[in-house]
């Protein structure tokens, strides 16, 4: 599936590659084996499900992030494990966030040795950066990881997985309750394929008549008085940015789309959250309203943004594997063209997904290189500090993939000879959007034809680097561990890059 053949420092022997025959054959088999339940039983406390369950030593626990830094789900069972003294455990959130702090002395005391995620950031980032966790740490995406799950790569002896609303024949949703998330798509995964799956919940039900999580993959149900604090779900800037330069970056971005030619009827886009890739939405919506435009979808993570999109005609549906702020959880509820997806739909390589027929994308970047790798997961001295995401599925599958970032960060120029890790190949990114320039990948000829005669600013990416230089100096090479830490793992499965310790 890699449009590339970049695998770097990345030993021989480990490659934990899935064909999409595999994939198939094994995902056959795994529903084939797995129950249905006609009667879901109830647990009394945290003590009582790691009873119940029998949960052990070096067993694999998974857990979704869909309350982000408000989950209450993930801490509770990491303090149930230091509280029985359990050893090797191998962890599977889809993500982790600075309130998952518990975690770092459960990495430190041998507690938790491995752990499978698509994005860390926080405490717990640091503590596996700096080399504390002893077995493997693996970075996926957010299309890889069902991928693995429904393949079997990683087996999930207990999923344990809060769901604001759940009924008493184990059907559950996250559009409704007290901690109202909106989609629970990275949870779905899961919920198929785990050997025994815990719904915990805050708001049980008689009956739930529209619901994402089916019951009868639901073994057993936990009510607690909260699985989490709503308003912690916000992730990072949901707002439009007032930053000049931002604002400058987001109209030539929208300006370049538009003479791409992909601004049009039947559109199909996906941005980011942060205020930048926000500002360009905006930009195109102003060029859709003026030309009586109306999109085919969006996609990836929603923010109220879209859903005022969608409520205004702009486009048909929205796809949404997350919901970013809680305007999109009551678009969730109230909009039938609103709709909610799992991982797998939203970007497994190997499934009938939403990001292969997406026109463009909107992405960041940490670091860029002059061969268009970009680099979400570390900063600039190899610290853990983020993952992949969507970041490298929707690269991929759009047809033009644009990274906005200002040239300059921090005294730093973003754009490097050689990003520190490579989270996105750069066969995957068509352009570069800085307030100093724009650079297209020289791999796509057909759009630097399209705006040859073009008034923006369109220059090489050595060029915006020498510009970078001239302005910031020469920064000095940063002397890196030759001990690895962890992997960056590609949508499809191959092994990518090497996480090096810091000091």
């Amino acid at each position: 599936m890699m449009k590339n053949s970049l695998m770097r420092n990345v030993p021989e022997n480990y490659n934990p590659y899935v064909s999409s025959d595999d994939y198939k054959s094994k995902k056959r088999v795994l529903i084939d084996k797995k129950a249905t339940n006609s009667t879901v039983e109830y647990l009394e406390s945290y003590s009582d499900l790691f009873d119940k369950l029998n949960i052990t030593d070096g067993m694999t626990l998974s857990f979704h992030h869909h309350l982000r830094n408000g989950d209450f789900v993930f801490n509770a069972v990491c303090q149930e494990i230091k509280n029985r003294g359990l050893k090797n455990m191998k962890l599977a959130p889809s993500s982790i966030f600075p309130n998952n702090q518990c975690l770092v002395e459960l990495i430190e005391s041998g507690a938790v040795t491995d752990i499978y995620t698509d994005y860390a950031n926080g405490p717990v980032a640091e503590c596996i950066s700096k080399g504390k966790l002893k077995g493997e740490f693996l970075m996926h995406t957010h299309g890889g990881r069902p991928m693995v799950i429904e393949s079997g790569a990683i087996k999930i002896d207990v999923a344990i997985l809060g769901v604001p609303t759940v009924d008493k024949k184990g059907n559950g949703t996250g559009k409704i309750g007290k901690s109202a998330c909106g989609s629970l798509g990275y949870a779905e995964s899961d919920v198929t394929y785990a050997k025994k799956v815990v719904f915990v919940t805050d708001n049980l039900v008689d009956t739930l008549d529209d619901y994402q999580l089916d019951g009868k993959y639901c073994d057993y149900v936990l009510k607690v008085d909260a699985i989490g604090d709503p308003n912690g779900i916000v992730s990072g800037t949901t707002k439009i940015t007032k930053d000049p330069v931002g604002l400058k970056i987001a109209r030539m971005t929208a300006k370049l789309l538009d003479e791409f030619g992909v601004i049009k009827d039947g559109v199909s886009m996906q941005t980011g959250a942060g205020g930048t890739s926000l500002a360009v939405a905006h930009y195109v919506k102003n060029i859709m309203q003026e030309r009586g435009i109306k999109g085919s979808f969006a996609s990836g993570g929603i923010t109220g943004y879209f859903t005022d999109m969608l409520e205004e005609g702009l486009f048909e549906e929205l796809y949404d594997v997350q919901c970013f702020d809680l305007k999109a959880v009551q678009s969730t509820l109230k909009n039938t063209t609103h709709h909610v997806m799992s991982g797998s739909r939203y970007a497994n390589c190997f499934d009938d997904n939403v990001v292969d027929k997406l026109d463009f994308v909107i992405l960041g970047a940490t670091e860029i290189d002059t061969s268009f790798n970009v680099n979400v997961t570390t900063d600039s001295h190899g610290k853990i500090m983020g993952g992949s995401g969507g970041h490298s599925d929707t690269a991929h599958g759009a047809n033009i993939t644009v990274i906005t970032t200002n040239l300059i960060k921090s005294h730093m120029p973003i754009i490097k000879e050689s990003v520190t890790t490579v989270t996105t190949p750069g066969a995957d990114v068509d352009v570069l959007v800085t307030e100093r320039g724009i650079a297209i990948n020289p791999l796509r000829t057909d759009l630097i034809e399209k705006v040859k005669d073009s008034k923006l600013p369109i220059v090489t990416i050595e060029k915006l680097l020498e510009t970078a230089h001239e302005i910031t100096g020469v920064p000095q090479k940063i002397e890196r561990s030759k001990e690895a830490v962890g992997y960056v793992v590609y949508r499809d499965g191959t092994v990518i890059d090497t996480i090096y310790k810091i000091d």
